[in-house]
């Protein structure tokens, strides 16, 4: 039995942990194949590219489950709940621990439609609370691309409203899908700083 929950919601969001059976790959392929709309803006900053076919997408749907079913790892489907977009897929929110160093990295996409709504920060309120409260890790860290303001921006003001810190950048810290590295800006919150800034 995984440790991470199969489903989460928010106020105006739900989560589902991808695995076989819980996403159908040709619904998120429509959102990554390379004539997607904005594909070229929403993985511009990405450490992947566009799916070239529906079996790269359904591949990555396998992984993402035997991943989950081993503790190891999990991507969920982000969909709102309310509102125009209601029950759409909007992108996935990836929780990557490393169990031994008590520590989780969060990451996120969203198609752009989504962009501009508040979801990045609603998103991490949850994995927060996952990360500290269900699995008791003691850090969650948080990477941006250099390059990447609209990231910056949305990152800066979770880790602010929860008492984490800007840790700095890390040069040539992360490295793309076609090999090429690139500046990562780092985010850390620590347990105790979510719980101070989370008390009622």
């Amino acid at each position: 039995m995984s440790l991470f929950p199969a489903t989460m919601e928010t106020d105006r969001l739900r989560f589902e942990a991808i695995r076989p059976g819980s996403l159908d790959p040709v619904e998120m392929y429509e959102h990554v194949r390379p004539d997607a709309p904005a594909i070229d803006e929403v993985t511009r900053y990405l450490r992947w590219g566009p799916h070239p076919t529906p079996k790269a997408t359904a591949e990555f749907v396998a992984r993402a489950g035997e991943a989950y079913e081993a503790s190891e790892d999990v991507h969920y489907t982000v969909r709102p709940t309310e509102g125009d977009l209601a029950g759409e897929f909007l992108g996935t929110a990836g929780f990557h621990p490393d169990w031994d160093r008590e520590v989780a990295t969060l990451g996120v996409w969203f198609r752009e439609v989504a962009w501009g709504n508040g979801y990045s920060g609603e998103r991490a309120a949850r994995m927060l609370e996952l990360a500290f409260e269900r699995l008791d890790l003691a850090y969650v860290k948080i990477d941006h691309d250099a390059r990447n303001e609209r990231s910056r921006r949305a990152i800066e003001k979770y880790v602010e409203r929860f008492g984490g810190r800007k840790e700095g950048t890390l040069r040539n810290g992360a490295v793309t899908e076609d090999g090429e590295p690139y500046d990562a800006v780092r985010y850390s919150i620590a347990r105790e700083e979510w719980a101070a800034a989370t008390e009622p």
